[in-house]
């Protein structure tokens, strides 16, 4: 369904760090009506929904939605629970299975949100910027758990079962490395300085710049052959 200006609505999912601002810059840019959903899902860092609320307002979404859902019941992960989250790590252990801050179910949970506010919004189209290079050890980061999603929404909707419209969830970075995200999401004038990465940021939200997701950061920006922002914070 088409919202204003006869743009196809598209419900994307935005964390505030680098990967969902790149993926929202991109829906953007390919003619869709933005609404951005981030969700709270009990993560032990409130800095990461102030980096959304940033990237939100900076590249001008139709609504900016904010769900809450405490995962951290549920626990199991170092970006919920108290567990160290690991710190100067090379890239072989980062490729050793599946990391501590993998978050049980989180993709899962995220995308059922997002289907739920897409179905109101007739909206045909989820953006969800996971990347399966990266993090290959997230096992809902993958091609294959996105096709499964996108056949369970044609199953479990009124849009799906009664209306024949099926619910499309793009990926557009899940086969990029993290220097051709950065350098795309420059193409398109995404200021990487709103965005926060890290799994352990200091109290007013500075990055702590040894965190898996730090490390690939910063080794994205340096084969960009670019200046993270950040660091000149």
């Amino acid at each position: 369904m088409a919202g204003h200006n006869d743009k196809p609505k598209a419900v994307v999912l935005l964390s505030g760090g680098l990967d969902s601002t790149t993926c929202l810059a991109l829906a953007a840019d390919q003619g869709y009506e933005c609404y951005a959903l981030t969700v709270l899902y009990g993560q032990r860092h409130r800095a990461e929904l102030q980096a959304a609320q940033r990237v939100a307002a900076a590249l001008g979404v139709q609504e900016h939605l904010q769900m809450s859902v405490n995962l951290d019941a549920v626990g199991g992960s170092a970006l919920t629970a108290d567990l160290e989250v690991p710190k100067d790590r090379d890239e072989t252990a980062m490729g050793q299975g599946v990391p501590i801050t993998y978050v049980p179910a989180r993709n899962t949970v995220f995308l059922s949100l997002a289907l739920a506010w897409a179905e109101t919004l007739e909206a045909e189209h989820v953006f969800i910027g996971v990347n399966a290079l990266d993090y290959s050890g997230y096992p809902d980061c993958r091609p294959e758990f996105i096709m499964a999603f996108e056949n369970l929404a044609a199953l479990a909707t009124k849009m799906g079962t009664e209306q024949g419209r099926r619910l499309k969830v793009h990926a557009p970075l899940i086969k990029l490395s993290k220097a051709q995200i950065i350098q795309k999401g420059v193409q398109l004038g995404v200021d990487y300085g709103l965005t926060l990465s890290c799994y352990d940021p200091g109290p007013d939200g500075e990055p702590c710049w040894s965190c898996d997701s730090c490390l690939l950061r910063n080794k994205g920006f340096a084969e960009a052959g670019l200046d993270d922002p950040l660091l000149s914070v």
